[in-house]
C-alpha cells in the first residue's frame, strides 16, 4: 500500500464550491499522511507548484493549475487525553469540520459550537485560523501536525509557533512548505456560552431554548447560517469572499460619526474591525448579478456563481467591488479565499 494514488489532467470542477472550470496537471489522492514523503520524491512534485485541495471552499480558480493538486482523505479522530475537565482531540485532515464539531459536542466537549456549519475540512481550519460568531479554531489549537516540504517529514508545531493571526497563520503565509496533516485541540467540559453575537439569542428564543446548553448554540448557528447564506449545492460560492476589515481606531471613528449604522467591533492592537458586508451593501452591491457571477441577494458578503461564471468572471467582479468600497470609505478590502493563477488587486477598478 502506497497511500496515495496519481492520475494527470483532471477537471477541478467539482472540487470547488464556486464551481468554476479548472484543471490541474496532476492529482495525488492521500490516504496516509506518512506516503506524502515519498511522494514528494517525485520531481515533479519536488519541484512544481503544489496546491491542498480540501473541499475547495476557499478557492478560487482563475486559471488552470500547473502543478500538483493533493487531496487528503484521512479522516480519523479520536481523544488522546482526558482529564475530566478538558480533553485533546485528534483530528486528521480529510474529515468535514462540521463533523467534528458535531462529534465533540456528543462527547461533551466544547468551544467548537459557535463554529458549526463552516464548510471545509479539518485541515483547511488552522490555515486559515476559522471563525465564526466571536470564536476562532486557534483559541483551542495546542498543536498542528504538517508535512514539511523542504525537509521531508512531517513536523509537530506547538500553537504559539503556528502564527496564528485573524483569517491568518504560519500555513497560510507559506503555502508552498506545509501540508497540513492532523490537528490536536484542547476541548474543555465547562465554559461560558458566548451569545453576545448578532441573532444567537433571538434564534436560542425562537427554538423555545431559555437555559442553552453547547449543542443549543450549534444549532441555533447552524439555523442562521442556513438561513443567510446560499448553499454551495445549489449556487457556487466560497462563503465570506472578504475579511472583515481591521483599521485604526481614528478612522473608524470618522466613518462611525458618518455612518452611524456601520457596525464596528474590536480588533488587536486598539484597532477596529468593521464590518465589511456593511461597506458593501452600502456600495450598492447586494443582490447584483452580470452573466453568471454576482453578488448574493441575501449576503453582500458572498460572491455566488448562477451557473457558468468562470473564476476570472468572478474575480473581476470581487475588485470592483473592492474598488468602490476604496473609493467611497478610504477602506481596502482583502479576499478571504484563496486566489489560485492571479493576484488579487482592487486598484484596476
Amino acid at each position: 500500500m502506497s497511500g496515495y494514488q496519481l492520475a494527470e489532467d483532471v477537471s477541478l470542477a467539482g472540487r470547488n464550491t464556486f464551481r468554476v472550470p479548472a484543471r490541474a496537471a496532476m492529482m495525488a489522492d492521500v490516504s496516509r499522511a506518512d506516503a506524502l514523503a515519498e511522494l514528494f520524491e517525485f520531481a515533479s512534485l519536488r519541484d512544481g507548484p503544489v496546491l491542498v485541495l480540501g473541499e475547495g471552499s476557499n478557492l478560487l480558480f482563475a486559471a488552470d493549475f500547473p502543478g500538483v493538486a493533493i487531496c487528503l482523505t484521512m479522516a480519523g479522530v479520536r481523544i488522546t487525553q482526558d482529564d475530566g475537565d478538558t480533553a485533546l482531540v485528534r483530528a486528521e485532515a480529510g474529515m468535514n469540520w462540521n463533523d467534528l464539531v458535531s462529534w465533540t459536542l456528543a462527547r461533551g466537549l466544547v468551544g467548537l459550537e459557535n463554529m458549526a456549519l463552516i464548510p471545509g475540512t479539518v485541515g483547511a481550519s488552522p490555515i486559515q485560523n476559522i471563525g465564526a460568531y466571536g470564536v476562532e479554531v486557534g483559541e483551542f489549537i495546542e498543536t498542528v501536525e504538517a508535512f514539511q516540504r523542504d525537509t521531508g517529514q512531517v513536523k509537530r508545531l506547538a500553537r504559539e509557533d503556528c502564527a496564528l493571526g485573524y483569517r491568518d497563520s504560519l500555513f497560510k503565509r507559506e503555502p508552498e512548505r506545509w501540508v497540513v496533516t492532523a490537528m490536536e485541540l484542547r476541548l474543555p467540559r465547562r465554559r461560558e456560552l458566548r451569545l453576545d453575537y448578532a441573532g444567537v439569542k433571538e434564534e436560542l428564543a425562537a427554538m423555545g431554548v431559555d437555559a442553552p446548553r453547547a449543542m443549543h448554540v450549534a444549532e441555533a448557528i447552524s439555523r442562521i447560517r442556513t438561513r443567510k447564506l446560499p448553499n454551495p449545492a445549489v449556487l457556487g460560492n466560497a462563503g465570506s469572499f472578504f475579511k472583515n476589515p481591521v483599521v485604526d481606531a481614528a478612522l473608524a471613528d470618522e466613518l462611525k460619526a458618518a455612518h452611524p449604522t456601520l457596525p464596528v467591533f474590536p480588533g488587536p492592537d486598539g484597532q477596529r474591525k468593521l464590518s465589511a458586508a456593511w461597506l458593501i451593501e452600502a456600495c450598492g452591491w447586494k443582490g447584483f448579478r452580470e452573466g453568471d457571477a454576482g453578488v448574493a441577494q441575501q449576503h453582500a458578503l458572498v460572491l455566488v456563481n448562477h451557473g457558468q461564471a468562470s473564476g476570472p468572471q468572478l474575480l473581476d467582479l470581487a475588485r470592483r467591488v473592492a474598488g468602490s468600497v476604496r473609493e467611497r470609505f478610504g477602506v481596502s478590502l482583502e479576499p478571504e479565499p484563496r486566489i489560485i493563477g492571479a493576484r488579487f488587486d482592487d486598484t484596476g477598478a
